[in-house]
Formats: C-alpha cells, sequence, structure tokens
C-alpha cells in the first residue's frame, strides 16, 4: 500500500486545539499547516467555519496565503439539522463557502446520543446522514463522516450503528471515520469490530483517542483490520489525554509495517516538524516521545553503551535517523567507561587511545555525581569537565574576583535585588552591578554586562528555563541544592549544572557554565592576558 491509497489525514487544528491551554490564533493554525504540509500528511483539519470567527477567518487566508504541495485542506461541520433541509441549514452553507475542497461531517451512530443529544428520531438521524453528503457532493465537495462515539454505538446497537455506516457510503461519502470519541477501547474490541463493519463495503477510517492509554495502538488495530484513513493529532494534541500521535502512528506503519504514507524520506521531517509545533503550540515537547522525543534514543546505563560500540542498533528498535532524531549518550552515575567513551567521541574527544585518562574521567562523573550533580541533563558542563581533563585546563574567559547578592524589601514593598560582581577579563578589571527581580536574575544581568563589555557574542545568550531541586530534603533550610539553566543564543540550546548549599551559590556555579561553554561555541578566543 502506498500514499495515494492511505489518508493520514491530520486534525490538530481542530480537534487538537480542544487540549486545555491551547489556544492557536489565526497566523498559527497556517503557520502549522505549511509544517504539516511539509511533513506530507494527506489532509489538514482546518477548523470548523461558521461556528467561530477564527476558523472561518483561517479558511479565508488559507485560500490566498496557503499554497500546499501535499496535503488537501478539510473543513469539518455538522450534518444538518432536525427538520432543516440541508441546502437551508446555514451551518451546511459554511461549509460550502470555506473553499475547502474536502468537508468532513461529523454524525451520529450512537442510538441514545441521536435521541437524548440530538433529540431527534432514528429515522431522521439517517435522514440527516443522507441529505447532507448529498447536498455537499452535489455541490462539488468531497465528504468524509466521521461517526462520533461509534464503537460504543456499535456495541449498544450494532445493527443501528451498521446502518449509519451504509447510509453515509451510499450517499457519496468516501470515507466513514470510526470514531473512539470517549476514548475508552481496547486493541482487540477495535480489531473485532472494524473487521465486522468492512463487511459493509464502506472505507473505513479510525479517530482514536488516548484516554486508556491505547490511542495509537487502537489505530494500528484498526488498520490492520482494514482501516484505510488515519486521523490524528501531531504530538497526540487533543481534549481530556489527547488523540493519537498521528507522527507515532505512521512511524509505525511505515518502520514496521512498511507501508508508504507519506511522500519518500518525508519522515525523516518528523522530530523537526514535532518540535515546530511545539514551539508554536507553546508546550514544551515531551521528552518521552516515542520517535520525536529527546529521550526516544537516550541510552544511560553502562552496559547500553558497551553494546552500542559493538552495533548501535542491538538497543534500538530503529535507526533515529529515519525520523530525523538522533541517538545520544547519557552521562550520570551509571555510566561505565563505554558511555564516557562514546560520548567523548561524540564530543570530538578520543578516549579509547588513552585508558587512564579515560578511567580518571568516569571516576570524576561518578564522584560528583555522588555530590549532587547531574550530566546526563547537562552535556554543557559535562564537555568543559572532559575539555579540562583532555586539554590539561578548564576553558576560562574571564577570572571572577567575588560576587555578592543582596535582596531588599521597603515598607511592604516588593523585595528588589542587586548584584555586584568583580571580575578580570581581557585584561581588564571589571565591577558591575546588576539589578532584578530576584536574586539570580541579578547575578545574571550583572554577569553578562561585565563580561560583554570583553565578549561581545555574550549579548545573544539568553537564560530560557531554571530548575531547582533540593537534593537532601530532611536537612531544611541547609539542604544542598541543585540548578539546571537552560541557555540558548537563538539558534542552540545548552544546559549546565551546578550544586552548592543554597540556591544562589548552585546558580552562580551554573551561570559561570553557561556563558563559559556560550563562548566555547562561538569558538571565542579566550582573552585573560593579564
Amino acid at each position: 500500500m502506498n500514499a495515494t491509497d492511505f489518508h493520514v489525514y491530520d486534525t490538530t487544528l481542530r480537534d487538537g486545539a480542544q487540549q486545555e491551554g491551547l489556544n492557536l490564533s489565526v497566523q498559527d493554525k497556517l503557520h502549522i499547516s505549511r509544517l504539516l504540509d511539509d511533513l506530507g500528511v494527506g489532509f489538514i483539519e482546518g477548523g470548523w467555519p461558521g461556528s467561530n470567527p477564527k476558523d472561518t477567518e483561517f479558511f479565508r487566508l488559507a485560500a490566498k496565503e496557503l499554497d500546499l504541495r501535499n496535503a488537501t485542506l478539510a473543513a469539518f461541520g455538522a450534518t444538518r439539522r432536525p427538520g432543516v433541509a440541508a441546502a437551508d441549514d446555514v451551518l451546511l452553507a459554511a461549509l460550502r463557502e470555506s473553499g475547502a475542497p474536502v468537508v468532513t461531517l461529523v454524525a451520529k451512530s450512537h442510538d441514545r446520543h441521536v435521541e437524548l443529544a440530538l433529540r431527534t428520531t432514528l429515522a431522521e438521524n439517517l435522514a440527516m446522514v443522507r441529505d447532507s453528503v448529498t447536498h455537499l457532493r452535489q455541490e462539488g465537495q468531497r465528504v468524509f463522516v466521521d461517526l462520533e462515539h461509534f464503537f460504543d454505538g456499535y456495541r449498544a446497537n450494532r445493527d443501528y450503528a451498521l446502518e449509519v455506516v451504509r447510509t453515509a457510503a451510499e450517499a457519496g461519502a468516501e470515507v466513514a471515520v470510526l470514531c473512539d470519541t470517549n476514548g475508552g477501547m481496547l486493541p482487540h474490541w477495535v480489531s473485532e469490530i472494524v473487521a465486522d463493519v468492512a463487511t459493509t463495503g464502506a472505507r473505513l477510517g479510525i479517530h482514536a483517542h488516548n484516554d486508556t492509554g491505547c490511542a495509537v495502538a487502537n489505530s494500528m488495530a484498526a488498520v490492520q483490520a482494514g482501516a484505510t484513513h488515519l486521523q490524528g493529532c501531531i504530538n497526540g494534541y487533543g481534549e481530556r489525554t489527547g488523540n493519537a500521535d498521528l507522527v507515532t502512528c505512521v512511524a509505525n506503519l511505515e518502520l514496521k509495517l512498511g507501508m508508504r504514507l507519506l511522500p519518500p524520506g518525508n519522515l525523516a521531517d518528523a522530530t523537526r516538524v514535532a518540535h515546530a509545533i511545539s514551539e508554536i503550540t507553546n508546550y514544551p515537547p515531551h521528552a518521552r516521545q516515542p520517535y520525536t522525543g529527546v529521550s526516544a534514543f537516550a541510552h544511560k546505563a553502562g552496559l547500553h553503551a558497551s553494546a552500542i560500540r559493538v552495533d548501535p542498533d542491538l538497543y534500538q528498535h530503529t535507526d533515529p535517523a529515519l525520523v530525523g532524531n538522533d541517538m545520544r549518550l547519557l552521562v550520570s552515575e551509571m555510566a561505565g567507561r563505554a558511555t564516557i567513551e562514546l560520548k567523548g567521541k561524540e564530543l570530538g574527544y578520543d578516549l579509547a587511545e588513552d585508558p587512564q585518562r579515560l578511567a580518571r574521567v568516569t571516576d570524576r562523573v561518578k564522584a560528583m555525581e555522588q555530590q549532587g550533580y547531574t550530566f546526563e541533563a547537562a552535556d554543557a558542563s559535562f564537555e568543559l569537565l572532559l575539555a579540562e581533563e583532555m586539554d590539561g585546563a578548564r576553558p576560562s574567559y574571564f577570572d571572577v574576583e567575588s560576587w555578592r547578592v543582596l535582596a531588599e524589601s521597603s515598607r511592604g514593598d516588593d523585595a528588589v535585588s542587586e548584584a555586584t560582581v568583580k571580575l578580570r577579563a581581557g585584561g581588564v578589571r571589571l565591577a558591575v552591578i546588576g539589578e532584578g527581580n530576584g536574586p539570580v536574575n541579578a547575578l545574571d544581568h550583572a554577569l553578562r554586562q561585565a563580561i560583554e563589555q570583553v565578549y561581545p557574542d555574550v549579548a545573544r545568550f539568553h537564560l530560557t528555563d531554571f530548575r531547582v531541586r533540593i537534593l537532601d530534603q530532611g536537612h531544611g533550610t541547609d539542604a544542598t541544592t541543585r540548578v539546571l539553566l537552560e541557555t540558548s543564543d537563538g539558534k542552540n540550546v545548552w544546559v549546565t549544572v551546578g550544586v552548592g548549599a543554597n540556591i544562589i551559590e548552585a546558580s552562580w556555579e551554573a551561570l559561570v557554565d553557561a556563558l563559559t561553554y556560550g563562548l566555547r561555541l562561538h569558538s571565542v578566543r579566550p582573552r585573560i592576558d593579564d
């Protein structure tokens, strides 16, 4: 089966946008549409025109601004209302006027929903499906039908659920999409039901929610049972626990079952597209997301690393490059020499020829992790440590004389923090005062303002995340503190770690590492010549 025989249908912009806290502007939706088209999905469900001004505006602008190479735009809507002719229904009119080549109609297939939610008869519901599909087909649009609550409806009244499928197909619907709207199905139930529904002769699709944690598995089961239309959302977005993750589904079908669903080579764009959409939605990528997560091909245990050194496939189910991801080796207290050796090679150092130095680095990492450091999430700090061991000295761009931070509140006003940093760089002694909305922010400002006078590249560095963990909680306020700082220059992102008796001391160490690493990354030449 190839891409022309199988539908990959993305509903991120409509069903995915129902996720709690996820709000997309019209421009967001246009940008995401371009990314989905880059990935090569066959259909992009843009929203429900006529139901809200934003979706109506999206389809108006999409007709002018979107030049889709792979995808076809679909508009979502409902069948006509009870007792209203399809030609007179205002929501069907909005679907006609949307300009979308495809309309996906949601229809009731559960008898109790027809009677209690629509408050109409089972016969009238069938007429609503038939009339709506027929009308839109006569208007020149392709029609897919989403059969809401289908699996629950099938189990409650099989004959009626199958009759809705047959009615939609006979009226001209290209696909009858079986929706697990409540997300309560299990894979073997889905397989049995889809196989039975396939006897109607209708082309079937699957739309699965993840309430049992089985959305991807249920989608796979449906395809194996005969469904040739797959709906899902990028990154598994959606209301409650989300929809089936479209990338995971497609990668499974292409890499495990040999089906070609996207244009050749496009699957290698999956990680880039998934992460880019995460930036637009302002939902950080889930690290352990299958295929595209930053931890999807991360290896921590020394035993794994020893095997990977021989053959990476021994501990990986597929080549991460196939989905645009990378293998990562995590340096931690579990790391053996093989991990350090491979990580060193990844960073440009050959430790295999120097077993004594390899042992020293391994022992140092384990000793520091005993003190509270973590390098699996702080590659930048580990690289500085490794450079120090390999080059005989830690990369150095400035020499700190002292630092001090004060916090003051007057008459109940919000506290103001002020930091003083004294250092030498490039033969110049610098003393700078920085203010911030907290002691760490003030230290950050003071350190940057000082170093920027000698190394202008620092102006491009920005703190993007700040994480604190108390390591020995039973010690109360004198407990050891670990800080992880994430820094970006707009293109690269790096994480550094600091450990100290308090949050300020730990943050200072991580800040110094962050700026040192950034300068090293930019190949800035150290200018401490005093």
